[in-house]
């Protein structure tokens, strides 16, 4: 038995070769041919060749195979581009009793698109035995029919074709009977009881034989049926159909248990053989499951509902028997009439799920309808809505292409929800519709936009390192990389400005820091621009201007021009004891190396010898008599006078003024000692401690004056002891006025001239002898260089 099937096994793979090599083209259509049950992944065919393609081209094109109905019986190999088998396939399945099984696909290229018509055939296999519908039947003989009589038999079904189908019947060996096989109108076999020679009931009323079919397969298989054939008495009167074959059509929307049509069959016959009744003759399972016949009456109906697109129409055989055992038979063909049941269908073949922006035309999807009804009711249209920028393109029967119409905009709108519709013609219409998404995938066309074109930020000087101070920020309507922005500082159009030593920017959210403290007399302001790039390819970049504005902080305490503070001797100022009220006596100048109201300076008489005798302007640092002198007055005071500037908090300087009271400038100076020993009263020194700085301080100072005055007056003599006139009045000629409040003109420092004759030590005049060109480059160093006024020279 084993060595039967290899060898069966081996006619079939000989077969399936022979039918590889055989493949037709018809219409333009290539045909491919296989076994059936061949294993899944079998060979079929070399498209490239067979296409006329290059080697590796169907992979590049992104092939595929379609088949008419979505199930993919067939595959492309990845590697190979071989078309090879994706399944086993069953012919019986696949197309029943139609032969040839012929299944059409399409090859489709894309890039571009194109259209391969192709058929896979499967060739039939001897896999089925004959079968009959029923274990026995029996058979109802005349014993008057004559020899050479011919009874029709059952028929056996074999779902194989061709020659692997039923051949031959054949029947036990009888002296009565034997089989003879016909073919029948539809190509099928069919086997016929021939009776040899005539019957006596009396002798024999029963026959028993087996009835036997046979295919024409390698090896052959068979099925067989007992026949038992009754050999009765005389009924010579078979029933006969009225009209045959009947004709009727039916729509497949009928309900199930409709009424069909009535058949009508005569019987010459009297009595008990006249009596006819009626049934299916040798029907199908499908014909028994879908239509029944009354036995008495003949009515045909509908056991359930037809299906057009299923079954196009029924060969129903039927049969009317008679009491007496004969029958007679009748056919009935029965049309199913197609009515709109079908809604379109829509199958999607390729789908490109995301689409640059900037692409110009480009294949969406490819998709394929159908509709299983027909005429009419199978005619379809294909639409999409009219607001999108898509444009559909039919391409080879019922396949469509969804193109792009133009260049997409992704900031415009990144999503297209595409609903196709498809509607058929029939009454009334049906349609289906179907939805895809479609995205738009981003291209970097768009370039960072700051929220504004110039940022102007402030921070207070005197700031701590690391401070942010403000941020940036920018958009960029893009997305995914080309969105992500990085921040940086671009390079100062001035090559000497240290731009990254000051300023810093974080890449990632644009905030800016101070890097180090800031001096806003140093420093107001600084302008720089700043860079914000996306990470596209390539990147996009915009920049924006920031301008940096340092606040000033009060940080700078008054200094004070005048009087001098750091002179190794003090500056004594001389009064006449003849000044009027508000007489000027002198002015106290100084400076404040901020800005605004934290420069705004204020002077106020802290302290005095002499309450009352002395007033201080408070806006411009001017000392007047704030009454007149008289002779109790103490010859020689000291005042101190206090600068505040207006910051917050307020800070402060204090100067020491020296006066001396004098009758008039030829009024002999007073000692030194006794100005030293007077100041040193004042002092928080011990007593013994200012003594001996007084006298040490006085004697130093009378021999520097009085060595002075020798020279002076050496130097003057030659030329006229006029030339040390005493001047009238109060001294206004030589006393230098200042407005301002801030900046120091002058300096106040006078040479005293004795004159020579006089044993006194009178003076002569008071002249200011330092240029005015001097203090003013004194004061703008130390406006420049605020940290090194205290080292100020003024000579």
């Amino acid at each position: 038995m084993s060595q039967t099937k290899q060898q069966h096994k081996n006619r079939q793979v000989a077969i399936f070769i022979i039918w590889m090599l055989l493949w037709e083209v018809g219409s333009g259509l290539v045909q491919y041919s296989t076994l059936e049950d061949t294993e899944s992944g079998t060979f079929v065919a070399n498209l490239t060749k067979d296409l006329g393609l290059r080697v590796g081209e169907l992979a590049s094109r992104s092939a595929k195979v379609v088949f008419k109905r979505s199930r993919q019986r067939l595959q492309l190999d990845p590697q190979t581009q071989d078309l090879l088998l994706n399944e086993k396939l069953d012919r019986e399945e696949l197309c029943g009793s139609t032969e040839p099984c012929v299944l059409p696909f399409q090859v489709l290229p894309e890039n571009p698109l194109q259209f391969f018509q192709a058929a896979l055939r499967v060739v039939d296999i001897n896999d089925h035995a004959p079968v009959f519908p029923d274990r026995e039947v029996l058979l109802k003989i005349l014993e008057n029919s004559q020899p050479g009589t011919v009874f029709p038999l059952q028929l056996a079904e074999d779902l194989d074709v061709g020659s692997n189908g039923i051949q031959k019947y054949t029947i036990s060996p009888d002296s009565h009977f034997h089989v003879l096989t016909r073919n029948h109108s539809e190509g099928k076999k069919y086997p016929d009881l021939v009776q040899d020679k005539a019957l006596d009931r009396e002798a024999q009323a029963e026959f028993s034989l087996t009835l036997m079919a046979v295919d024409g397969g390698s090896p052959p298989r068979s099925g067989s049926v007992l026949v038992q054939i009754l050999v009765m008495d005389v009924n010579d009167n078979a029933p006969e159909f009225v009209n045959t074959p009947y004709g009727v059509q039916v729509l497949e929307n009928s309900p199930a248990d409709s009424a069909i049509l009535s058949v009508l069959a005569r019987d010459a016959d009297a009595g008990e053989f006249g009596t006819v009744s009626y049934g299916l003759w040798q029907a199908s399972e499908e014909i028994q499951q879908t239509f029944s016949i009354n036995e008495v009456t003949g009515e045909i109906r509908l056991k359930k509902k037809l299906d057009f697109e299923k079954i196009k129409s029924y060969h129903v055989d039927l049969e009317a028997r008679d009491g007496g055992g004969l029958s007679g038979k009748g056919t009935v063909v029965i049309e199913v009439v197609d009515v709109n049941d079908n809604a379109p269908e829509l199958t999607i073949s390729s789908l490109t799920s995301a689409i640059p922006e900037d692409a110009p035309e480009t294949v969406v999807s490819i998709f394929r309808i159908r509709d299983r009804d027909s005429g009419d009711n199978g005619k379809m249209i294909c639409s999409i809505p009219d607001n999108l920028p898509f444009v559909l393109k039919p391409t080879f029967k019922n396949f469509y292409t969804l193109v792009t119409e133009r260049p997409l905009d992704r900031e415009s709108r990144s999503q297209y929800n595409i609903t196709f519709t498809v509607s058929d013609l029939g009454t009334p219409r049906l349609q289906t519709e179907h939805s895809i998404s479609v995205q738009v995938s981003d291209v970097n066309d768009n370039a960072p936009a700051f929220t504004h074109t110039s940022y102007t930020l402030r921070v207070r000087e005197n700031n701590g390192p690391g401070l942010h101070i403000g941020s940036v920020s920018a958009t960029d309507r893009d997305a995914g990389t080309n969105a992500q922005l990085t921040y940086s500082l671009l390079p100062p159009p001035e090559p000497h400005l240290a731009l990254a030593s000051l300023v810093a920017i974080d890449a990632d959210s644009g905030q800016l820091f101070a890097l180090r403290p800031l001096d806003y007399e140093a420093l107001q302001a600084l302008e720089f621009r700043v860079g914000a790039a996306d990470r596209g390819s390539p990147a996009l970049s915009s920049q924006a201007l920031v301008r940096l504005l340092v606040l000033d902080a009060n940080d700078n305490s008054p200094f004070v021009l005048y009087p001098m503070q750091n002179a190794s001797a003090p500056c004594t100022e001389l009064l006449p004891r003849a000044a009027e009220p508000g007489y000027l006596l002198t002015k106290v100048v100084a400076v404040d190396g901020d800005s605004g109201q934290n420069a705004w300076l204020s002077y106020q008489l802290l302290k005095a010898t002499e309450p009352g005798l002395f007033s201080v302007w408070p806006h411009n640092g001017e000392v007047r008599t704030a009454r007149l002198l008289s002779e109790r007055d103490a010859p020689k005071h000291r005042l101190l006078v206090l600068v505040r500037d207006n910051g917050e908090p307020p800070l402060s300087a204090s100067v020491t003024l020296h006066v001396l009271l004098v009758d008039g400038f030829s009024q002999p100076y007073l000692p030194l000692q006794e100005a030293a020993a007077e100041q040193g009263r004042g002092d928080a020194l011990t007593l013994h401690l200012v003594v001996a700085l007084a006298s040490v301080s006085s004697l130093f100072l009378l021999c520097v004056l009085v060595f002075v005055a020798v020279r002076l007056c050496r130097r003057s003599r030659p030329a006229s002891l006029s030339g040390c006139a005493v001047p009238q009045g109060h001294f206004t000629g030589n006393v230098v006025d200042f407005s301002g409040v801030r900046t120091l003109s002058h300096c106040y420092q006078y040479e005293v001239c004795l004159t020579g004759e006089s044993g006194t030590g009178e003076f002569n005049f008071l002249q200011p002898v330092l240029p005015k060109l001097l203090i003013e480059d004194a004061g703008r160093e130390v406006k420049e260089n605020p940290n090194r006024r205290n080292s100020a020279v003024f000579n």
